[in-house]
């Protein structure tokens, strides 16, 4: 309030009363509040019935018997608004690797498909990470869904789990960096975004009924830091756990994961929502951390429903506790923007311009593993080319489940039963008969399917080079069963390879396969699910309009034998969705064995050569190395080298930096740092990389702390996480601290 205040005797005169601001319809409408204190303000004003809207709520589609709700846009989850508090409905959608339209989700819509995790991880690129998630959160947005649940961050622990596609690396570093800045991409369009499967969900056998059980020490140091890493980076909206259980209790209601560490330790301040048809308990899910059941209709009751409140009346979980789980859901859409400005559905989509993401996407990720005698980029020159594969006619292979994005032209074909929906096995339209045909316009491409053996050797005879799409299906539910190509595609590149000496693979892959024929080719592209643009990015690396920069994110082995759990689980013998009748009982799987060290971590440790390494990517041109130093920097180490360019082409690499320390309390390499720079012929660059202390820690978990022992720890540059280039030395003391 304004006062004016007069003198006796003095002629004062009163200034023009400015105009009057309209005030906020509501308090929380102050943008200069705090998300938190915005947050509070509305539960202070929810009824008791609106809060519990907001606590579980079942599939937003027509399935098992229920009906989308009013309202819902069709998609994997529906809260509704509060028109008077000015509060927009949730509508919730999948997933990492673009809109998810699977089935008859939303017929006749179109999507964009990205390339999955795994070719996200192989670009070592967050520029990459950044764009395609804002096209992700651009999409979905214009779709008028407010929270995305994308962000996979688990690590890759076994290599023949069926959603390693939806997964970025089976590295801490590289995970939880690439997923930070994914999230943050689609955080910046207003959308939320959701890092997943929080924590240890390796296998999809019997995923709803198995543990996953793991030292508290090795586990900070290896799945738990990704995470972390990640919503440092990235501050995502929501937290989700997954299906299984760890270390004997599901992770929906795993105490130590959700209040303990997540939102005590790291004092994260969004919310947790389960898994679609992954809560088992009322009481003790939401006192151990769980703010939602999602998917409520999969599971074997409403538990937070009826149940929940019936708990509230008789004391046993506080009102509190309640306001809570609201709260965090709304401070999180509160901060990024979705209350003050939430999407409005059907807006216009560039598809052309987001296929060209998902394009460059793919090349910057496409690892070219071999090359002998340089046979690629293959010449303009080239006369007959022969391409195979069952669908490299029509188009690229995807990965099946709720992650599944089926841009309009896809092709179909059955796959399987998920959780009351059925999931095809998608190929998007994206030809490479076709895009080799344009990158080789002078060449005379013919086709074959593979099918038949003897007409495909056949053909093979008298072509300048034949390029075989070998394809291995991974999905949501299904682990691949061993690690060979299925329906006898090695036998069929062993005899192509046999017909002519001239043979290259693509593998199109839901992550690392074996490869007995490998001596008999000379190249080898690994572009797992390239997604939209992935049969042009494909061809521009065989023909050189693109320098392949991809590096390997995960380890592929020689064979099942180097795995340090060799053995897999007959999925007949178990349950591995929600909503089905479960058979036998709860079992263990022990990490234990590998601890920390996962991946390419165990192979140095055992000493065992892969038959790729993690890391390991060729190009088209050469580089060199030098000058290495190596500095403490107050809690961290700087790591500074010199990268050139040798060869006669613009090419990009990937520095990476490994850290050693032998002895007592040591570890056998971990990645600390990597950089990705483009580099014209001859031109060389000074790059710097910081080391986080967590990375060269042990965690001691009966002090709660990390600590770098004292010693002289060995920093290596190199290609891949066994082929150091160069190394340096720097004693450290010893050192303790709390993240």
């Amino acid at each position: 309030m304004a006062l004016i205040a007069s003198t006796a005797g003095a002629q004062v005169s009163s200034p023009s009363p400015a105009p009057q601001q309209a005030l906020p319809a509501h308090p929380w409408d102050d943008r200069r509040l705090a998300p938190d204190e915005r947050a509070r303000l509305v539960v202070e004003q929810m009824t008791q019935d609106e809060k519990f809207a907001w606590l579980s709520g079942p599939m937003a589609i027509n399935i098992n018997g229920g009906r989308k709700p009013e309202g819902a846009i069709g998609s994997a989850a529906y809260y509704p608004g509060i028109a008077r508090l000015g509060i927009p409905a949730m509508q919730q959608t999948d997933a990492s690797l673009g809109v998810g339209n699977l089935g008859d989700v939303r017929p006749g819509d179109n999507a964009t498909a990205l390339p999955s995790s795994l070719v996200l991880g192989a670009s070592f690129d967050p520029a990459i990470a950044t764009a395609t998630g804002e096209m992700v959160g651009r999409e979905a947005r214009a779709k008028g869904f407010n929270v995305q649940l994308a962000g996979g961050a688990n690590l890759v622990r076994e290599p023949r789990g069926g959603r390693n596609f939806e997964y970025i690396s089976e590295d801490v570093l590289l995970t939880g960096r690439l997923a930070g800045y994914s999230v943050a991409g689609i955080q910046s369009q207003g959308v939320v975004a959701t890092v997943k499967h929080f924590v240890l969900n390796a296998q999809e056998t019997g995923r709803v009924m198995v543990s996953s059980d793991l030292n508290e020490a090795a586990m900070r140091e290896s799945d738990l830091l990704a995470f972390q890493i990640a919503i440092e980076n990235g501050k995502p909206g929501s937290v989700m756990p997954g299906y299984n259980l760890v270390n004997g209790h599901y992770a929906s209601e795993n105490a130590f994961l959700l209040n303990t560490v997540l939102k005590g330790e790291w004092k994260y301040p969004g919310w947790v929502m389960s898994d679609w048809g992954a809560t088992h308990s009322t009481e003790k899910a939401i006192m151990a951390g769980l703010d939602v059941q999602s998917g409520a209709n999969l599971d074997a009751q409403d538990f937070f429903g009826a149940p929940l409140r019936a708990a509230v009346a008789k004391g046993s979980v506080s009102q509190a506790r309640i306001d809570d789980a609201v709260r965090r859901q709304l401070r999180s859409l509160f901060a990024v923007g979705v209350i003050d400005n939430p999407p409005v559905a059907g807006q216009p989509i560039d598809y052309s311009a987001n296929k060209l993401v998902a394009q460059r996407a793919a090349e910057g990720g496409i690892v070219l593993l071999k090359n002998e005698g340089d046979i690629l980029p293959l010449a303009k020159g080239a006369k007959r080319i022969l391409v195979v594969g069952q669908h490299a006619d029509s188009g690229v292979l995807s990965g099946g489940g709720s992650s599944s994005v089926t841009p309009i032209g896809s092709i179909k074909v059955p796959g399987y039963e998920l959780m009351g929906i059925t999931s095809e096995k998608v190929y998007h339209p994206s030809s490479p008969l076709r895009a080799i045909q344009a990158e080789g316009s002078a060449a005379k491409v013919d086709f074959v399917d593979g099918k038949d053996l003897g007409a495909a050797t056949r053909a093979a005879h008298g072509a300048d080079v034949v390029v075989i799409f070998a394809e291995e299906w991974r999905a949501e539910g299904l682990d691949a069963q061993g690690l060979g190509l299925p329906d006898k595609q090695d036998e069929l590149i062993d005899a192509m390879a046999t017909a002519n000496p001239r043979t290259i693979v693509v593998l199109e892959s839901g992550g690392a396969v074996t490869m007995p024929w490998l001596a008999k080719v000379p190249a080898v592209l690994a572009a797992f699910y390239p997604g939209s643009g992935g049969a042009e990015a494909i061809a521009g690396v065989l023909f050189g309009r693109v320098n392949p920069s991809g590096r390997l994110p995960i380890t592929f082995p020689a064979s099942v034998t180097q795995l340090p759990i060799p053995a897999q689980r007959d999925p007949e013998t178990t349950t591995s969705n929600p909503g089905t009748a479960r058979k036998g009982s709860i079992f263990h799987v022990s990490y234990d064995r590998e601890g920390a060290d996962a991946g390419y971590r165990w192979y140095v440790r055992e000493n065992l050569k892969p038959l790729f390494p993690f890391g390991h990517g060729l190009s088209y041109t050469r580089f060199d190395y030098s000058d290495l130093t190596v500095r403490p920097d107050g809690d961290a180490v700087v790591a500074t080298v010199t990268v050139r360019n040798t060869g006669a082409r613009v090419g990009a690499d990937v520095a990476q930096a490994y850290v050693s320390l032998s002895g007592r309390g040591g570890f056998p390499v971990r990645l600390v740092g990597f950089d990705k720079v483009t580099l014209a012929p001859g031109e060389s660059r000074r790059i710097q990389m910081r080391v986080d202390p967590r990375l060269i820690a042990r965690f001691d978990s009966r002090a709660g702390s990390w600590r770098v022992a004292a010693g002289t720890y060995r920093l290596a540059i190199g290609r891949d996480a066994v082929t150091p280039i160069l190394h340096a030395d720097i004693a450290l003391a010893q050192k303790v601290f709390r993240s």
